[in-house]
């Protein structure tokens, strides 16, 4: 499936605050992330390595202890197995990418 309308995939609600359209590749997931200020991600890890790209909004996001608050334009690179939180100080969309697949987000 080379096309895919994210309006047309479901949308899930992740943790409170964080909808998403989730796409999957051969290799790869992507998120497709819309969430509401003050919402909060938990402190969590996984084996996927993970690609950030803040859209819109502010997000201040933490990866194995650093802190940085991400605008527009902005890219974090998550390692594998890192432990990482964050937190929306305004309505955020952000787009994800983590390899490989994230099977526990079919």
């Amino acid at each position: 499936m080379p096309f895919i309308q994210l309006d047309n995939q479901p949308l899930r609600e992740i943790f409170p605050g964080f909808e998403v359209h989730f796409v999957h590749s051969a290799n790869m997931t992507f998120a497709h992330w819309q969430i509401k200020a003050g919402a909060l991600l938990p402190k969590h890890a996984h084996p996927h390595e993970q690609v950030v790209n803040m859209i819109d909004g502010e997000f201040e996001l933490t990866i194995a202890g650093e802190t940085r608050r991400l605008g527009p334009a902005s890219v974090a690179i998550i390692p594998p197995n890192a432990v990482h939180s964050g937190r929306a100080i305004t309505d955020c969309r952000i787009i994800d990418a983590f390899y490989p697949i994230r099977e526990d987000y079919r």
